[in-house]
């Protein structure tokens, strides 16, 4: 597989000898940066693949090294060379480019590249991090192409660790600049109950190289060191600090929030950070999701302050443990997390971040790797694919048939309608269908799945009527599947754009005092600012906010989270939205109306929903408490998806105005409280 290891792109100097300000260093490096690109010409060094400046890939094999103490192994193909503990299996070291470690020295050992579990007992408090360490080390296989080294564990019943057989793989070819990792966890069948939260990959950067990190294109920067941290200020929520005496007085003022980096896994591909000096990007490549949970849009943390890099595979972030993390009844399971590509590179600074970009695609054509030596791991020609195209059918919308266009398409263990969102024990295959609804979703493990979708702008949630068993090399056609959306009545009006997140309704400007730079004139990610929850105070100070059907603008009028209000000494009450709205007549002879109802968040939420009267003893409908997914506190803008089909008795209404009552009333934290994605008011079925 060809590598690359002399382009990159992207990033600012890390001002240590100068007094340049930062954005007019902005200027200079993304100018040239933009120039380069438009004349299709790189200044960058390049080097050929499986090469660097002292060894050839063809004079230099991959080796297994091993210099007299016994606690450490190293592999090494002349451009990387990666040593670890042993047996325990902990990346400690990383050379590459006369850098002797890119992983902080200053850490311990197990404290620099480690995999861990959050794990704990049922009824027990959140547990510890178990580093995975391991009881054995192996060489899988080794030739002067490839070396595949694994560091293993059998669990004992008497072990005080998470339940876990482990299989921790690490993988070095040669002309690769940078080391595959996956690894290989089971639960056997009778094994004791245990929740397993959290699963990732952390690695630890050299704090004196790596100060600009890297997410996507437009969100990137140089970052506050570990200590500003330190010195600064906690906030309401404990990840979110104050920057009150940064080493670069660029910072003072800055709120830093790991949360403020998140990235919904469909996106999270490439991220990483930048040493200026010498002149390096570390980076980690997550080529495919089968192996993530809870579906493409679920958020997870990326890099953040330390500088950090992460590979989340399992976590309840914008979840909370509706995300099935729960073991029982000695369920046994299995499971390949990974390969990743740990990748690094070298040249100009300006061009790291777009090389990067380059072998992330490079890593996802080449996905499932042909070079993996696990059974447990199949090769293209073991897996099976999928096509089809989806319809929709809506006759309140159109009387034809309708192309399902964008939707998202996917496999997951066999469930309920939704339930991907919620599952974090199976794989699952995703893709995005073109304008007329056809899909094709290929690279499948053997297995029995259900297909899932849903559809930008269409509310709710499809599931195949008939499970899909992928066999080795089947190829199935579904042909045309209809899906018809949650429909009972025409749309009488409607509030919000059915997506799955609030993005579209008004997100405050941050407090000037509580801004990350990182959003200042940031549209589509400015509700990553801390303490926007507190701004419905601010536009709504004397009474809650009050919506009119066919006056007000949801983009304008609609306050993005429905959020408590303070009552001083840190308590908080209930907070009541009303919608106005004109129905000239109640159709009394057809039934029924209907209340669409669909969340995208919900943080220890209750919603009662009344009609006309908001001193009913009871109201109509109640969500019952739902949610822990924080996206309120996490700058997350959308959580877990809940949908509601309210049944309305036209008795409810009346001719002329009416009032529809929307009451969170879980008071207990300044963070309670729910998300809209879309509501629909539907009149009586066949008007």
């Amino acid at each position: 597989m060809e590598k690359r290891a002399g382009r990159q792109y992207c990033c600012s100097t890390w001002r240590r000898r100068q007094n340049l300000p930062i954005l007019f260093l902005f200027f200079l490096v993304f100018s040239g940066a933009a120039s380069a690109a438009g004349n299709g010409k790189t200044h960058a060094r390049r080097i050929n693949p499986g090469r660097n400046s002292s060894r050839s890939s063809s004079g230099f094999g991959v080796q297994l090294v091993r210099r007299g103490d016994p606690r450490r192994v190293t592999i090494d193909n002349g451009i990387v060379s990666v040593t670890f503990s042993s047996p325990d299996g902990d990346v400690i070291g990383i050379k590459y480019k006369g850098i002797d470690n890119v992983l902080e020295t200053l850490n311990d050992d197990d404290n620099r590249g480690y995999w861990d579990v959050v794990w704990n007992k049922p009824g027990d408090q959140r547990g510890p991090f178990d580093k995975l360490r391991a009881t054995d080390f192996r060489v899988v296989m080794q030739d002067d192409e490839q070396i595949e080294v694994s560091f293993t564990k059998k669990w004992e019943p008497s072990d005080a660790t998470v339940p876990l057989n482990i299989d921790k793989r690490y993988i070095l070819r040669r002309g690769s600049s940078g080391i595959y990792m996956y690894t290989i966890l089971e639960r056997l069948e009778g094994w004791p109950d245990v929740d397993m939260d959290q699963i990732r990959v952390v690695f630890k950067l050299q704090q004196k190289l790596f100060h600009f990190m890297a997410i996507s294109d437009d969100r990137q920067r140089v970052m506050p060191l570990a200590k500003d941290r330190i010195t600064g200020r906690p906030l309401a929520y404990p990840e979110a600090v104050l920057l009150t005496h940064p080493s670069n007085p660029e910072f003072r003022g800055e709120v830093d929030d790991k949360y403020q980096y998140s990235c919904e896994d469909k996106d999270n591909k490439v991220h990483g950070w930048i040493s200026e000096e010498p002149a390096v990007g570390f980076w980690m490549i997550t080529p495919s999701d089968e192996f993530r949970v809870g579906g493409p849009i679920k958020q997870d943390l990326t890099s953040h302050v330390g500088p950090i890099v992460l590979n989340m595979f399992t976590s309840t972030h914008y979840t909370g443990k509706d995300l099935n993390t729960a073991y029982r009844n000695g369920e046994p399971w299995k499971k390949v997390l990974g390969p990743v590509f740990v990748y690094l590179n070298s040249g100009d600074t300006s061009t790291l971040w777009r090389d990067a970009k380059e072998q992330m695609h490079t890593e996802v054509k080449s996905w499932p790797y042909e070079f993996v030596n696990s059974e447990d791991y199949p090769a293209a020609h073991q897996r099976g694919s999928v096509v089809g195209q989806l319809i929709l059918r809506d006759r309140y919308i159109n009387e034809r048939l309708m192309y399902a266009g964008s939707a998202y398409v996917g496999l997951a263990i066999p469930g309920d309608v939704g339930s991907w969102q919620r599952d974090a024990k199976g794989y699952q295959f995703w893709t995005q269908a073109d304008r007329k609804g056809r899909f094709f979703i290929d690279n499948i493990r053997v297995g029995t799945y259900n297909l899932y979708a849903w559809v930008p702008g269409i509310m709710g949630d499809y599931k195949y009527s008939v499970n899909i068993t992928i066999q080795p090399g089947s190829k199935m056609d579904l042909g045309m599947i209809v899906y018809d959306p949650p429909r009972n009545g025409p749309t009488l009006w409607e509030i919000g754009i059915p997506d799955r997140t609030a993005a579209e309704f008004h997100v405050p400007e941050a407090y000037p005092t509580l801004m990350n730079k990182l959003y200042t004139n940031h549209p589509t990610d400015s509700f990553r600012q801390y303490g926007l929850w507190s701004r419905y105070a601010d536009t709504y100070p004397r009474q809650d906010l009050v919506y009119d059907v066919g006056v007000n603008n949801f983009f304008e009028d609609w306050f993005f989270a429905h959020v408590v209000r303070s009552a001083g000494n840190n308590t908080f009450r209930a907070t009541t939205w009303r919608i106005n709205f004109d129905l000239p007549t109640v159709d009394k002879s057809k039934g029924d109306y209907t209340f669409q109802l669909a969340l995208a968040s919900a943080a220890e939420a209750e919603l009662h929903v009344r009609f006309n009267d908001l001193n009913a003893p009871e109201p109509l409908f109640s969500t019952g408490l739902i949610g822990k997914d924080n996206a309120i506190a996490r700058h997350g803008i959308h959580g877990l998806y809940w949908l509601y089909s309210i049944s309305v008795p036209n008795n409810q209404l009346v001719d002329g105005r009416n009032a529809i009552y929307l009451t969170q009333t879980r008071t207990h934290g300044a963070f309670y409280g729910v998300m809209y994605d879309y509501i629909r008011l539907e009149g009586p079925r066949g008007t």
